[in-house]
């Protein structure tokens, strides 16, 4: 089943130096970019992560530090990756836990403009986990029928992920609805506002603090009752994703 778009939908896979969001790096983006009228592009590229890749990252997705020493910074490039993402449902393979949080805070670092949360999200993996509780290699070969080529290359994975997706709504009619806001629910199991979780939604729509001595509480009420809380934040170890969208709330806050 070709997929019912209102926007153009962009399938993307990351291979990064760990899967620390606030420490590590991306080594790798690749992206298909579908339209509504069926035409698709895809890109690939290296990125050196101004960093040592670990050995033991290496192994998974088989690229060293040799083979991007002389590729850019993801500074060099995000603004043409950014550009690319504008307007585009983002999809992917566990991409809301991960690859989603990781292009965050690696757009952050690179000071480009992009809110990645205002963009619908669907993950092929929470669809399949809710459905089948299967990996990427054996969701390909449950949906598509073949074997996966390549597993762990960039390119390979994105381009499955898409498959996947596709074959899922033929397997599925009477669960899935194709159409990007049901999906985007669907492969959601989260009501984060920020990509770490550190604070979520309540029924009611308000943001709420999800750790710490104030869990449960709403943002705004905190950061009215005890302005040192921001300053916390700011100063701690986390990501810049949720520092900004503290930010935002706080800014939101003095307006009223």
């Amino acid at each position: 089943m070709e997929l019912n778009l209102k926007n153009p939908i962009i399938f993307f896979d990351l291979e990064t130096t760990g899967v620390d969001v606030s420490k590590d790096r991306i080594v790798e983006i690749c992206y298909i970019k579908v339209w509504p009228n069926g035409n698709e592009v895809s890109r690939t590229m290296r990125i050196n992560p101004g960093m040592h890749i670990p050995e033991q990252s290496s192994a998974v997705h088989g690229i060293k530090d040799e083979d991007v020493k002389d590729c850019p910074l993801f500074k060099d490039v995000a603004k043409d990756i950014a550009n690319d993402f504008m307007g585009c449902d983002i999809a992917g393979f566990n991409s809301n836990r991960f690859d989603l949080p990781m292009l965050a805070e690696e757009f952050l670092r690179a000071q480009v403009d992009i809110d990645l949360t205002r963009h619908r999200a669907i993950d092929v993996q929470v669809i399949y986990h809710k459905l089948e509780q299967r990996t990427l290699s054996a969701a390909y070969k449950f949906y598509c029928g073949a074997e996966l080529v390549n597993a762990h290359s960039a390119l390979a994975d994105t381009r499955a992920t898409y498959e996947i997706l596709k074959a899922q709504l033929d397997h599925y009619p009477e669960v899935l609805k194709n159409d990007m806001d049901f999906l985007s629910q669907f492969s959601s199991f989260t009501r984060n506002v920020d990509f770490a979780g550190r604070m979520v939604y309540d029924d009611a729509g308000n943001e709420l603090i999800n750790f710490g001595k104030y869990k449960g509480e709403r943002v705004d009420v905190v950061l009215a009752r005890d302005p040192g809380y921001y300053a916390w934040i700011m100063n701690g170890d986390f990501p810049l994703n949720t520092k900004q969208v503290l930010t935002r709330i706080k800014l939101r806050g003095m307006k009223k």
